[in-house]
């Protein structure tokens, strides 16, 4: 195919029409100022098109493999092993396997070493399967293909992981660069490219790259049959926004800046394709140069419980300490004298009455294993399987998967399940994490009139919440009622009367536009008094641009790719009005204006002259344009502050009106722009445009500025048009997700690298910013001082203490702060000797958004939280800009959207929209943390009761290492006796349902105030096994120690008294589970019942057996307890007397001192929630968390702006009436 059929689109030569990105200087300014390069840090050498140089030393550059694993096959066992042995109870067990090799052992070895390696090795196998998946997923983003250039000027598709350093790569357009490329040229004439930066800095803005002049020739695959040139440059480094180098090219040398590098990660849109060549490549590329490596993550309840075993390993070694210091009093005092126990004449007998102190030792010893089940090695073993059940249910949960993607919630690793429940405070990305990055024009004021019915989200869920109230339907005030469903409430229901209905029947809508209102509609607006300043605003909208149109010739219509989703939302309605935007030449652009459905289209041509566009500084963007009658005009859209200011006398008529409907957009949560226009004199123009050109071409670092001081020049002396309100379509659920977890009382951090402007929109659109709420902005100015860096500290030092003084001066309980920061600002406020303070001042606030932050920064911001704070955070994002702050976060969690996988591969957990993390945390977060809570007090409990009891009997029979219990029974106790029901307990137990969870979300908050594992709970549950093993043993003792046993009138021997104490303790301990349990389900019921009937069939079997296996147990089932009475009647007693305290501490507590499920599990049992909905809305209002952020605290200031509007409108007005 032809050069020019090919690029019949790209002949726009866009270098000619930016004025501020797109400048190069020429080739002759490259090749006399070249930057010396090659000292520390910039000794990076790149030959180009010839990668096998960089495959030998001394280069020997990595391939592009990347890899965000924990573990490979050389580094899995040793780090694998360091995280088991990090458990403190698995250091324990190992020291005694090792002595269970010694003489002095009570238990054969392999007892002892082989639950170690059961123990151990299942760990290891979950940890593996974990890091496989990670595996599989580096992978999938490995084996994505690129065009590369082969031989000869013939291109191949590789895999990303085959490409090297200095490969020559075609990339199309939608697709990701594969690593750091240096742009070679594009499909554009002047090498001009779009790229999407969102996955790195969050900015949905396309960047506008551009190659050197020199390199344009290289256009096409067969130009790189004989390239070569040589690049120079910066070492890797983190830096997203800097890159500095030198390309030797055709014998000359040209300096290369940020505008020719195209990053890992970002994505090329509105561009065919482009040529690049590889600079860094797989962990070099900057954007992997900012993820940390993957760390090791231990949840709170984890890390306490090595506290609580740290608690019963000094237990154990001091009552070791008693039983050894009993053991020598005995051996040197009592066993002269005892002659049925007098030592064989042997140098090495361990117990001889001449070395008491010895036989103490090796006794000791001897009890350090005998008491072991204190310990509970089974514990961990028992974690790991109720953790890895855990995962399913999250995995398998339907209400948290989206059909649209197909994705379900996944838990990466479920070793942090518990920690869910205990998060504290949430560091969220913005973009496509809370955004979908979809505007829809909604309203807008033209002329002082307000056009525009369709509410916003805030505004219909303010209705809805007034209609409930009035109609006293509390089901319909549920926040999970305010689903859109596409059906809006109009401003005329919201401002004339509280309507009970919302739904209207809508056409069909339309992406970007969800605008209703006739006046505007179908030529309608011909009619309006103000016709000629709309027809101005139609145009406005369809010009003031950098949009490309895209013909869709299937159905005729265009789409637009824009560098903004609010430039693509004014393009739809200027169609929707009338005003399509069909073509756009070098030096014009195309516009179809239709005044009445009956007439057909006229296409204008409006000459482009020329184009200022937007930057975060200028906060404006205008065009100059000549019409078809030859009249010049410049129009310009902007934030309403700057707007303003630069209006003429003359152009002030609407300013009051439009600056009200400003404001009713603000509170709506809509994003506004004002509009405006000034008429060109020809000589005015003439001489701006030479200055204009002049500042465009000068060369230094003061053409930026030149440029702003020419812009302002023509920018004055406008008059106002009107202005435009755009809602920022977020992920469905955001607001009312963000409400729920504010009402659960959680806090919510915005750290997002998009301008201050886009993240507080944002802030406004999902409610963590509303109107009256009082903006502290922290900023950095541009000091003139010796020290710059000093004195920009001294002022941000000064900023804080006043805004903290000024935050703690409030008398207001209502009053709420939201603290906005931005980048370079952040940069010194996380220094050492600042960090503190900055961060106490972002606790008192009730919303903190930081902006322009790097990938590194949101990673210093989480650590400073996590650190600074002492509690658990949670980091969710979706882009690689994100990987820091999720792995630095206590709990990582991905967003696996339609952009890269990163965040997904470096997270704990991932979801596949923000809306779904309220459902995580309070519903699996809550269930799991009370699960692990509960479970882990349970087995201290049951091993203490169970443990005690062998310490006792110990002590009875003079500390003689003798165990009451048969070995068997030892072993089956935590394996199969009682492991069941405690997993079954960690598995399925719910204090209240899924739905209960929703509605009451201050129940979450029993997990970050750790209700159920603080010390009180701990050792409560200590004590009770404490209580349990008195009273199994000593009540047995007295029952069987002289007490006929047999019809015959004999006693009971100790294998007797050994398993009906062994019998009351697993009674006991499984009543006690069964108890503890509120919600049973047939597996509970089998587990907990079945573990008992699993101990009678388990000694009728073993009494079976021949008597060299069961020696004393011989049929002791069937011969010896079945048939005594006593046995029985202790096994009922000692049962109830081990639970009946506990049965009335919960009782005691139900009655006097309820906690909120115990409410909640009372008004569910008996139905009152049904019955009594007035007592069940009371309920669910109480059981929020008091917040002054989400769309709760939201709608109700709009509330309050309604009621007065209508007291105002109806004075008599005392009660909302139902129309």
């Amino acid at each position: 195919m032809a050069r020019g059929d090919r690029r019949r689109r790209e002949r726009l030569r866009w270098s000619k029409l930016y004025s501020f990105n797109c400048f190069r200087p020429g080739a002759q300014l490259d090749a006399e100022a070249p930057q010396s390069l090659g000292g520390p840090g910039f000794s990076r050498i790149v030959h180009c098109n010839q990668s096998q140089i960089h495959r030998k030393k001394p280069l020997n550059y990595p391939t592009n493999y990347i890899s965000t694993t924990k573990y490979n096959i050389i580094t899995f066992l040793p780090k694998a092993l360091f995280e088991q042995f990090r458990r403190v109870a698995n250091i324990y067990f190992l020291l005694a396997a090792i002595l269970s090799l010694t003489p002095v052992t009570p238990f054969t070895p392999l007892s002892m070493i082989a639950p170690l390696v059961f123990v151990v090795g299942m760990s290891m196998l979950k940890e593996a399967l974990e890091d496989w998946r990670r595996f599989i997923q580096d992978m999938k983003v490995n084996r994505r293909k690129v065009n590369v250039h082969s031989e000869a000027g013939q291109f191949c598709y590789k895999h990303w992981l085959k490409i090297r350093v200095g490969d020559v790569v075609k990339v199309e357009k939608d697709q990701f660069f594969p690593a750091d490329l240096l742009l070679l040229s594009s499909s554009y004439d002047d090498g001009i490219c779009y790229v999407e930066t969102m996955n790195l800095d969050g900015e949905t803005n396309l960047k506008v790259k551009r190659s050197l002049e020199v390199t344009l020739p290289l256009d096409e695959d067969e130009a790189f049959k004989d390239f070569t040139a040589t690049i120079r440059c910066e070492d890797p480094n983190p830096n997203l926004y800097t890159f500095v180098g030198n390309l030797e090219y055709d014998r000359q040398v040209f300096a290369l800046d940020p505008n020719q590098i195209l990053l890992r990660d970002s994505k090329l849109r509105n561009t065919s394709y482009v040529y690049g060549v590889v600079i860094f490549t797989g962990h070099h590329s900057k954007v992997m140069q900012n993820a940390t490596e993957s760390p090791s993550k231990r949840s709170n309840i984890e890390k306490k419980m090595d506290r609580v075993i740290y608690f019963l390993f000094s237990i154990l070694v001091l009552i070791s300490l008693i039983s050894s210091i009993g053991f020598g009093v005995k051996t040197k005092y009592g066993m002269p004298h005892w002659w049925y126990l007098q030592p064989e004449d042997d140098p090495t007998n361990l117990y001889d009455p001449k070395k008491p102190v010895v036989s103490g030792i090796f006794h000791l010893v001897t009890a350090l294993i005998l008491y072991g089940y204190l310990i509970p090695i089974s514990l961990y073993v028992s974690i790991e399987v109720v953790k890895v059940l855990q995962a399913m249910f999250i995995n398998n949960d339907l209400h948290m998967y989206d059909e649209d993607t197909g994705n379900p919630a996944q838990a990466r690793t479920s070793n942090l399940n518990e920690e869910l429940g205990q998060v504290d405070t949430i560091l969220s990305d913005k973009t496509g994490t809370l955004t979908c990055n979809q505007m829809d024009f909604l309203k807008c004021s033209i002329a002082g009139v307000s056009y525009g019915l369709v509410s916003s989200e805030v505004e219909m869920a303010a209705a809805k919440q007034m209609a409930s109230e009035a109609s006293g339907d509390p089901d319909r005030s549920s926040t999970g009622q305010w689903e859109t469903s596409g059906h809006r409430p109009s401003e005329i229901e919201l401002e004339c009367g509280i309507s009970s209905t919302f739904e209207k029947a809508r056409k069909p809508t339309i992406k970007g536009f969800s605008f209703e209102d006739d006046r505007l509609m179908k030529g309608n607006w011909m009619k309006e008094p103000n016709a000629s300043t709309i027809l101005l605003f139609f145009r406005i909208l369809g010009l003031c641009h950098t949009a490309i149109p895209e013909l869709n010739e299937k159905t005729g219509d265009f789409s637009y790719e824009a560098e903004s989703p609010d430039e693509a939302a004014f393009l739809v309605a200027a169609r929707e009005f009338g005003f399509e935007f069909c073509k756009r030449t070098q030096s014009s652009v195309f516009i179809r204006e239709r005044y009445s459905s009956s007439e057909d289209p006229v296409e204008r041509e409006f000459k482009i002259l020329n184009l200022l566009e937007f930057s975060s500084k200028r906060k404006r963007m205008s065009v100059v344009v000549r019409d078809e009658s030859g009249q010049l005009l410049l129009l310009c859209k902007g934030a309403d502050s700057i707007i303003f200011e630069r209006l003429s006398k003359n152009g002030k008529m609407f300013e009051s009106d439009t600056t009200k409907h400003l404001n009713e957009y603000g509170e709506a949560g809509l994003r506004t722009l004002a509009l405006a226009y000034r008429v060109l004199q020809e000589s005015e123009y003439a001489a701006w445009n030479a200055e204009f050109v002049k500042a465009k071409t000068t060369i230094g670092g003061d053409r930026e500025g030149q440029l702003e001081h020419v812009s302002d020049l023509i920018e004055k002396e406008l008059i106002l048009v009107g202005a435009t309100a755009v809602e920022d379509k977020l992920q469905k659920g955001v607001p009312q997700c963000i409400d729920k977890l504010a009402q659960a009382g959680l806090k919510i951090w915005v750290l997002t690298g998009d301008k201050i402007e886009t993240a507080i929109n944002i802030g406004f659109a999902c409610s963590l910013l509303r109107q009256g709420m009082r903006q502290i902005r922290l900023s950095t100015v541009d000091l003139i001082a010796q020290d710059v860096k000093k004195a920009a500290k001294e002022n941000l030092l000064m900023q804080i203490t006043n805004a903290s003084q000024m935050v703690k001066l409030e008398k207001d309980p209502d009053a709420a702060f939201a603290l906005i920061i931005d980048g370079k600002t952040l940069t010194y406020a996380l220094e050492d000797d600042m960090k503190n303070l900055f961060l106490n001042l972002a606790v008192d606030c009730a919303s903190v958004i930081c902006c322009r932050v790097s990938p590194k920064q949101k990673a210093l911001v989480t650590r400073l939280v996590k650190e600074g704070t002492g509690k658990t955070t949670l980091a969710i994002g979706d882009g690689a800009n994100d990987v820091g702050m999720i792995q630095e976060a206590d709990i990582g969690v991905g967003i696996s959207g339609v952009e890269g996988m990163q965040a997904v591969m470096a997270s704990d957990f991932s979801i596949s929209q923000f809306r779904f993390l309220e459902r995580l945390l309070l519903v699996h977060g809550h269930w799991c943390y009370k699960r692990i809570a509960q479970m882990i007090c349970y087995f201290f409990y049951k091993n203490i009761a169970f443990g005690l009891t062998i310490f006792y009997f110990e002590a009875f029979t003079g500390f003689s290492g003798q165990s009451v219990y048969d070995d068997w029974y030892m072993l089956l106790f935590n394996v199969i006796l009682t492991s069941l029901p405690v997993i079954s307990l960690g598995v399925f137990e719910q204090d209240v349902s899924s739905e209960v969870c929703l509605q009451f979300p201050a129940l979450y908050q029993q997990g970050p105030r750790n209700l159920f594992f603080d010390w009180y709970r701990i050792f409560g549950w200590m004590g009770n096994g404490l209580y349990s093993s008195l009273v199994i043993y000593f009540l047995n003792i007295s029952i069987f120690y002289d007490h006929a046993f047999r019809a015959g009138g004999q006693t009971a021997d100790m294998a007797a008294v050994g398993t009906t104490m062994f019998t009351c303790i697993i009674w006991a301990v499984n009543v006690q589970i069964a108890l503890t349990m509120s919600h049973f389900t047939w597996i509970q019921h089998l587990f907990v019942w079945g573990s008992i009937m699993t101990w009678y069939l388990f000694l009728l079997a073993y009494g079976m057996s021949s008597p060299l296996i069961s020696k004393n147990a011989y049929q002791i089932l069937l011969e010896a307890l079945g048939p005594a009475p006593i046995y029985w009647a202790s096994t009922l007693i000692v049962t109830a007397a081990c639970n009946i305290p506990y049965l009335a501490h919960i009782s005691y507590q139900r009655a006097c001192n309820p906690l909120d499920h115990h409410v909640i599990q009372e008004i569910k049992y008996y139905k009152k929630d049904v019955e009594d909905q007035h007592m069940w809305k009371r309920e669910k209002t109480k059981a929020r968390q008091e917040t002054k952020i989400g769309f709760t605290a939201r709608v109700d200031a709009k509330i309050k702006q309604l009621r007065g509007k209508l007291h105002r409108k109806i004075p008599s007005l005392n009660n909302p009436t139902v129309t």
